[in-house]
């Protein structure tokens, strides 16, 4: 299928079922969707990426199937990480698997599509406000064709236990898509933490195309965690949109690891004074895998601090995308913001693509970006043969310690311990592979 053949396929499929007073939304939605249709390496935000492997493959709709989805989250080490978990089968919610211990007094940790209908004074206001789906074709087909997710609130001043979100695909025989939504809210002074893990059936064809809103009201504390662990011959396409309030903390620390395809835009915007943004990220390819990663701050107001720092490990004939974006607007005098993106290259068939950008329209400000591209220092290499390590050992302990200036920034020690065993493990295939050394 082409561009055009694959969004009409799409525009026959019927819409998801949704309460009444989201209903002008979702067409608001489709019929963008079908104004703009799929965007192609004509694109500037896609002149990196072509999703045709995407429109190749005529998927359908999951049916939620959940036999061997608890060995499978078993097997991926994610069973320890939080007492409060969330499960969701090709984008539907699991009451089977889920588990909500440890809540403070009037939190909510569940269903959006049980909170649309059953709590519309909290979700309306929210949802589909952030993540614009004017120019985003993926954004659009998801809040069109998004059928459940997570919904997080977090009441004021309350500290909430960490929150575990994970999203399971490819659970069914023939190649589906799911369009999981998630809303978090954490009202004035709330603190959470919570992570979101992506993953699906070993060797498994699949799509998820997923959007996450974040809203923190002023001085609210959010750490947020994201882990995509998809299948090698699945495809994962995702948007976070994050909305900080007036002195707000938002640290977002983002890995991916898996996918065939993956497109991750991380986006943040300041709407108070005195915010502070961290976005942490680490992209580890292999094969011919493609991550391409794509995000933008806007500095709206006044005295708000960001900071940014991507790496990318490459190897294979894989290939990285970093495209990253500080937009400060004309009013927001005082911004403090610093991005950086390093990547190393493990094969001579690996290929990044990084472009750093500022955009200033205020001269009170301070302001730092860059990229670097390299490989492993040959020096280093000696030296640790020199002292008893094989090829293969001396490459695997310089790229975990190239990756563990993002790993050591976690404070979830379950999600660090995970991430060190992960890496470790997909960093020693990686090295057994490259034999030019």
């Amino acid at each position: 299928m082409n561009a055009a053949e694959a969004k009409e396929l799409y525009l026959k499929r019927p819409a998801a079922r949704a309460p009444d007073w989201a209903g002008a939304t979702r067409r608001a939605a489709r019929e963008r969707f079908a104004a703009v249709g799929f965007p192609t390496t004509r694109d500037e935000e896609w002149k990196y990426t072509s999703i045709e492997p995407i429109l190749k493959v005529p998927f359908g709709a999951g049916d939620g199937r959940d036999e061997g989805v608890e060995k499978r989250i078993a097997a991926l080490g994610l069973d320890g990480l939080a007492r409060n978990r969330l499960v969701f089968v090709d984008g539907r919610f699991s009451r089977r698997f889920s588990r909500v211990a440890a809540l403070p007094q009037g939190a909510v940790a569940g269903s959006l599509a049980d909170a649309m209908n059953e709590q519309r004074e909290r979700i309306e206001p929210e949802w589909a406000r952030y993540a614009d789906y004017d120019d985003r074709s993926f954004v659009a087909l998801n809040t069109a064709f998004a059928e459940d997710g997570a919904f997080v609130y977090v009441p004021a001043g309350a500290v909430a236990e960490p929150i575990h979100l994970v999203f399971i695909a490819g659970t069914s025989d023939e190649p589906t898509v799911a369009h999981p939504r998630t809303l978090i809210v954490l009202e004035r002074g709330s603190q959470a933490t919570v992570i979101e893990t992506y993953a699906g059936r070993d060797g498994e064809i699949y799509w998820t195309n997923a959007v996450t809103e974040i809203v923190l009201r002023d001085n609210a504390v959010l750490d947020g965690y994201k882990i995509q662990m998809e299948s090698d011959r699945a495809f994962h396409i995702a948007t976070q949109q994050a909305r900080l309030g007036r002195d707000a903390v938002f640290v977002s620390h983002s890995f991916a690891l898996g996918a065939a395809l993956a497109r991750n835009d991380v986006n943040a915007s300041f709407a108070g004074e005195g915010a502070d943004c961290t976005l942490n990220g680490l992209y580890v390819t292999a094969g011919r895998q493609h991550v391409d990663n794509h995000t933008r701050i806007d500095h709206e107001n006044p005295r708000c601090v960001s900071r940014e720092l991507y790496k990318g490990i490459m190897g294979g004939k894989s290939r990285g995308v970093f495209n990253g974006k500080i937009y400060v607007h004309e009013h927001a005098e005082k911004t403090d913001a610093r991005q950086t993106n390093r990547n190393l290259l493990l094969s001579e068939e690996a290929w990044v693509d990084t472009k750093p950008q500022l955009e200033i329209y205020n001269n009170d400000v301070k302001c730092s970006h860059g990229s670097t591209i390299g490989q492993l220092d040959e020096a280093a290499l000696f030296f640790l043969r020199a002292r008893g390590l094989d090829v293969q050992m001396a490459i695997g302990l310089l790229t975990q310690g190239f990756a563990n200036e993002i790993t050591s920034r976690l404070k979830h020690v379950g999600v660090a311990a995970l991430m060190e065993n992960v890496m470790a493990k997909k960093i020693a295939a990686m090295s057994a592979e490259e034999r030019r050394w």
